[in-house]
């Protein structure tokens, strides 16, 4: 019933336009139309399988951030000791430096050094979560934690901890961690 009336269709829309003959062709065969979709599946799924990789490393980079920030946690309430990497006491640098190379990232031992980093990445405040790093200006980094606070080693005589931001002590800079 269905082919009839698509050779009526047919029919009148070939009287309509003044043609005196037509051809029929056969239609493809299945398999042609079998390849191109095994084709578009293996679109499909190359796309499938980079935007996985893209949460796998976003997922290592969230995970990466986190045991950094974590490890710098334990350190909580250590003294400031000028040039300090650890275990008793840590400066601003030293802190983030041996947190990050605790999770088998090698940074440059100083704040100038880390600014020069093919590890960092530079992301806009927005984006900066907990375990990026917080510079200001070019001599003083710490670890940024959320909205107005930052995670680290302040001057000599203070202790290892969190840093309410103001109108003027505030990072400039925002950088995440890549290995």
């Amino acid at each position: 019933m269905a082919a009839r009336l698509a050779c009526g269709v047919l029919s009148a829309a070939v009287l309509a336009s003044g043609a005196t003959s037509v051809a029929l062709t056969a239609p493809a065969p299945a398999q042609a139309a079998t390849v191109a979709v095994s084709h578009a599946a293996a679109g499909a799924s190359a796309a499938s399988s980079a935007s996985t990789a893209d949460l796998t490393r976003a997922a290592r980079a969230r995970r990466l951030r986190r045991m950094a920030w974590r490890w710098a946690m334990r350190q909580h309430l250590k003294p400031y000791i000028y040039g300090g990497t650890g275990p008793r006491g840590f400066d601003c640098s030293g802190l983030v430096f041996a947190a990050y190379r605790s999770r088998g990232v090698h940074l440059p031992r100083t704040t100038y050094g880390m600014l020069g980093s093919w590890h960092l990445v530079r992301i806009s405040k927005a984006r900066a979560r907990r375990g990026d790093l917080a510079f200001f200006g070019s001599g003083h980094v710490e670890l940024f934690d959320h909205g107005q606070w930052t995670y680290g080693a302040a001057h000599s005589g203070t202790r290892i901890g969190f840093h309410r931001m103001s109108r003027w002590w505030h990072p400039t800079r925002y950088f995440r961690v890549r290995r």
